[in-house]
Order: C-alpha cells, then sequence, then structure tokens
C-alpha cells in the first residue's frame, strides 16, 4: 500500500469465502461428491432439477457446518431456513440456489490474525450454507456446461468488514483455511475450488465514519490473488478519489496476467434475488444437546495448540506459529517429539530451518518429506550425545534428504564422528600454533579475537569432525598458559 494511501484513506474490506465441504454426497441428494470425474456423470433428478424431484438435506453436511460455525466461535442458532436465492445462469438448474438469507445457521463468530506482530480480530458476520453451482467451462467460441458440481454442499463465511489491509487478508483466509483442515469439514484447496473468495473493498477519508462505495472482486482462487487483486484494487479506486471521480459501484474480475481488475457487472442488491424460504425443505431444528456433542468433538484448534507448544515444549510464538500453521506439518512435529521427548526446541529448528527450506526448494510439502520423524529424531540424538557436531550434522541432513539412508548409518560410512580424544585434538592445536607464530604472537599481545581463527584452523585440520566445546577449552589452556 502507498504511502498517499496510508496517509489519506482508510481502507476497508470484507470478504465472503465459500468452502466446500467434504461429504460424500451432494446437499440434497446422494450424488457423489468427486472432484475431476467425468462431466455429467454424479448427477440425478434432483440436481439435474427435473420435474417433481424433492431435495433432501445432508445430515453430515449440517454437522459440518455446525462443527465449522464452532471452531469460528461463532453462536449457532438453533432454527434456521433454507431459501431460494433467484438468478438465470446456464450453470444453475433450477434457476434459483438454495441458500439461506435472514435466518443463517450461525452468526457472531471471530478469527484473530497477527499482522507485523500485532493481533488483529476480523469478526465472522454469518455462516450460513447452501448448495454449488455446476462449472461453465469456455472453450474459444464455444461454452460447456458440467453439472457434477451442481448440489455440492458449501458454507458461505461473511465478515465484517474489519480487514485493513491485502496481507491482513491473505492472513484472514489462511488461518481459514487451517481451522476448516483441522476440523476435517474441508480440503479448503483454492486450486480445486474448495475453498473461493468475493472481496469487498471501499475507501474513506482518513478518520471519517462513513463507509465509502463498495466494490466487489469476484473468484479469486489463490492467496497470492487475492493479496495482488486487493493492492491493485486499493490504489485503482485512491487514484479516482483524489482526482475528485465517484467510485462505481460495481462486480470486478481480476486477470492475473495483467495484475489488473476490470468490470464484470453492477452490483447487484440483495432484493435483486428475490429471496423466499424454500417451500420443499422444513426449518432446521437444532438442539443445545446437539450442539454442545458437536462442540466436544472439536479437536485442538490452531490457537489452541500454538499456546501449549510455547508453554510444554518452551518453542518462541514464532515457531510455534509456523508448526501450526499447517496441520500435516504439527503432526509431524508432534509426532517426532513423541519419539524424543527431551530435546522440542532442537527438534523444531530442524524442522523449520532445514527441511521447510528444502521442502520448498523441491516443491512439496510436507507429507510428501524423504525426510521422516525417525530421521529426525536419530539426528538431534548424536548431536545430544556429542557423537556428530551441529555442522555435520547439517552435512547429514543433507544426505538423509537425497537418500533417506539413516543418520546412524551415513555417519558410520562416511567416517563423520566427532573428535572427543583430548590428547588428538591437543596434537593438532600444538601444531596449528607452531605454523602460525605470527598470529599465536598477537593473540599474545592481547588480540583475543583471533581465538576464532585457531578454531577455525582445527575444524578445518578435522574436516569439522573436532568437538567445537573441546576445542575452545584446550585453546585458551595452551595459548594461555
Amino acid at each position: 500500500m502507498s504511502v498517499v494511501v496510508k496517509e489519506e484513506f482508510d481502507v476497508v474490506i470484507g470478504l465472503e469465502t465459500h468452502v466446500q465441504m467434504t461429504t460424500k454426497t451432494k446437499c440434497f441428494c446422494s450424488c457423489k461428491v468427486e472432484f475431476g470425474a467425468e462431466p455429467n456423470t454424479n448427477v440425478c433428478p434432483v440436481c439435474l432439477a427435473l420435474p417433481g424431484s424433492l431435495p433432501v438435506l445432508n445430515k453430515k453436511a449440517l454437522e459440518y457446518a455446525i462443527k465449522a460455525a464452532l471452531a469460528l466461535n461463532c453462536k449457532v442458532h438453533e432454527l434456521s431456513i433454507f431459501a431460494r436465492k433467484n438468478y438465470f445462469y446456464p450453470d444453475l438448474p433450477k434457476g434459483y440456489q438454495i441458500s439461506q438469507y435472514d435466518k443463517p445457521l450461525a452468526t457472531d463468530g471471530y478469527i484473530d490474525i497477527k499482522v507485523d506482530g500485532k493481533t488483529q480480530r476480523v469478526r465472522i458476520h454469518r455462516l450460513h450454507m447452501e448448495e454449488d453451482a455446476g462449472k461453465t467451462i469456455h472453450e474459444g467460441k464455444k461454452s460447456y456446461v458440467d453439472l457434477n458440481r451442481a448440489g455440492t454442499p458449501l458454507m458461505e463465511i461473511v465478515t465484517e468488514p474489519d480487514i485493513t489491509s491485502a496481507v491482513g487478508a491473505r492472513l484472514y483466509l489462511e488461518k481459514l483455511r487451517n481451522i476448516m483442515r483441522y476440523i476435517e469439514v474441508s480440503d479448503a484447496d483454492m486450486e480445486k475450488g474448495q475453498l473461493r473468495c468475493d472481496v469487498n473493498i471501499s475507501l474513506k477519508p482518513k478518520g471519517s465514519e462513513k463507509l465509502g462505495t463498495k466494490v466487489e472482486i469476484k473468484n479469486l482462487n489463490s492467496f497470492r490473488f487475492v493479496q495482488k487483486a486487493i493492492e491493485y484494487e486499493i490504489e485503482r479506486q485512491a487514484k479516482l478519489l483524489k482526482k475528485g471521480e465517484e467510485i462505481a459501484q460495481e462486480t470486478r474480475l481480476f486477470d492475473p496476467s495483467s495484475g489488473k481488475t476490470y468490470t464484470m457487472r453492477t452490483k447487484e442488491e440483495a432484493h435483486d434475488y428475490r429471496y423466499f424460504p424454500d417451500p420443499d425443505l422444513l426449518p432446521v431444528r437444532i438442539t443445545v444437546k446437539q450442539i454442545e456433542e458437536i462442540k466436544k468433538s472439536l479437536p485442538e484448534l490452531p490457537d489452541e495448540k500454538e499456546k501449549r507448544y510455547v508453554e510444554q515444549y518452551g518453542l518462541t510464538e514464532y515457531d510455534a506459529g509456523v508448526l501450526v500453521a499447517d496441520k500435516d506439518l504439527a503432526l509431524f512435529f508432534e509426532e517426532t517429539v513423541r519419539l524424543y521427548e527431551k530435546n522440542p526446541k532442537a527438534i523444531a529448528n530442524w524442522i523449520i530451518n532445514e527441511l521447510l527450506g528444502r521442502l520448498n526448494d523441491k516443491g512439496l510439502d510436507i507429507t510428501q518429506s524423504p525426510v521422516k520423524p525417525e530421521h529426525i529424531v536419530e539426528l538431534v540424538k548424536l548431536i545430544d550425545k556429542k557423537v556428530i557436531s551441529g555442522k555435520i550434522a547439517k552435512e547429514v541432513f543433507n544426505e538423509v534428504f537425497e537418500t533417506q539412508k539413516s543418520p546412524k548409518q551415513i555417519v558410520e560410512e562416511k567416517g563423520l564422528k566427532q573428535i572427543t580424544n583430548p590428547e588428538e585434538i591437543r596434537g593438532i592445536i600444538e601444531e596449528i600454533i607452531k605454523n602460525n607464530p605470527k598470529e599465536v604472537e598477537k593473540y599474545k599481545a592481547g588480540n583475543t579475537k583471533l581465538i576464532g581463527f585457531f578454531v577455525g584452523q582445527v575444524m578445518k585440520a578435522t574436516k569439522g569432525k573436532a568437538n567445537p566445546q573441546l576445542v575452545n577449552k584446550l585453546l585458551q589452556e595452551i595459548l594461555n598458559g
């Protein structure tokens, strides 16, 4: 965000996110939910909207939505009602979408995010259930309609306009995806359309209470594109306002190749959809007991896990935050610590500073890691027992990553065991001192920083295998003696 925008305008951002639930069947029929199936094979009279077909609510989808609402700190309502949202589009077979309007499943939740080290609360206005539309594929002058996705259960999660930057929007979405994966109600994979985001952005004069005209950007399908689209739109609106021009209330699309947004259509209002209660579906009634039972089934969520890692394992907030930001990464860490409880900090360091870097370079995620928890445990034990030094351990780690051999095997095969025999190290030190009389003279004249030079020479002579602590100790004795 430019300095001009920061000084002259307040940025107001709200997000509407559609999360596809990982139920086996669709929201109102028994058709399979399956990504990548042959077009129009997972369909039936209900999702094709054939005359006389009637919807029946998927109980598992309702449970998943309640679970998500509770994980997002929402109030789940005992009564919610499905409504018809009327609009015409080729991939909407009924000519309306089953959604919820004035009686949503849940309201008044929040997610806390950390932006520049400060915690910001993003309030959630509502979470409601609805069905997905089909998919229109455009190829040249032809368009094809695939109705496999029609009727897939969705949650729409709408924030209050609490987000103030493009970075904040991305962090909110990453946290939302993480929570959905922790509670196992959605894979929330943006590339597969399982998490789709519409962004509402407006600018207002600094300190003004009156909100500016809202512009919506639709169908953003990656975290990076969300951030880029918002950054561009903020600058576009700021330029128009500085010229004294008005912002049009409209829906825009983002073009990743140009990094710009462009007009799609003027924005509809809620009354344009002619909502009314769906006469084919009964009101949804949930008891307090049912809500409590689902609440008990929730796993440890990212914020709780982060706090526990700091308190139980003595990790920094930053390291704990990195580990819990991916459920699979947190499970990898916990399995490693379970195998060796004595040094959780060292385990965290190896995972965060060495393993993640290598995985990123190779384009792999933690589930594809060639380095397993057992490898890291063995490596940390070898260091703790002073069999190898930290420097040699990095060399061993690289070999493990490439070959999947055990660290012990690599140490044995390459003769990398640490030299801990004082007499052997003393002999090497005396030879180095003999060969560097000028440096010895300078050291004894008061240039004690030269100790680093001598340590380096010993490590070079031993190919990094000498115990560093013992080297330091013996050098001090010999040089100061």
